[in-house]
């Protein structure tokens, strides 16, 4: 269960000030730097093993969301492509060569990138099976280990860093 001290120690990554009355009750405390109960990171009871797994899982998660970043790039850019192929397609007829403009227009404009499907379906399929389901696997995971409670390691580490500052105080 939370304590009223909880939401003070559990500073959130976009706040990185102490205040005096942190550093006061910090420095008055004999603090274990490597655990400290009243920390949600730490009331967690996880094994070295567990702790490993959500952290690596975290990572894939995160490098997933970036693939699906790419996969964004790689649609606009294609789709950008598509379009200064397209220009050429007019430029080609323009010009008279009326055959490499059908051709343009009737074999390569049409295909899909991979498969005969275009980028866009890729971007769909990706982001509404398979990173959907993966996160939501991860998601489910987190719940039962951790509480719901994202980013442990890194909950740790930032815990312990700033009570080390605050000892060395």
């Amino acid at each position: 269960m939370p304590t009223p001290n909880d939401a003070r120690d559990s500073a959130s990554e976009t706040d990185t000030t102490d205040t005096a009355a942190d550093t006061n009750t910090a420095s008055d405390e004999t603090t274990d730097t490597s655990q400290n109960a009243t920390h949600p990171a730490f009331e967690l009871d996880l094994t070295d093993d567990e702790l490993d797994a959500l952290h690596d899982l975290q990572l894939g998660i995160e490098n997933l969301h970036r693939s699906y970043g790419a996969l964004l790039e790689f649609h606009h850019q294609l789709g950008h492509a598509m379009d200064r192929m397209r220009d050429a397609e007019a430029e080609l007829r323009n010009a008279g060569h009326d055959e490499w403009a059908n051709q343009l227009r009737d074999e390569h404009l049409p295909a899909g990138a991979i498969n005969d499907q275009w980028s866009y379906e890729l971007v769909e399929e990706f982001s509404g099976e398979f990173l959907t389901d993966v996160d939501t696997f991860e998601t489910a995971v987190r719940d039962e280990l951790a509480d719901g409670l994202d980013h442990v390691s890194e909950r740790r580490q930032q815990h312990h860093l700033r009570e080390r500052a605050r000892d060395s105080r």
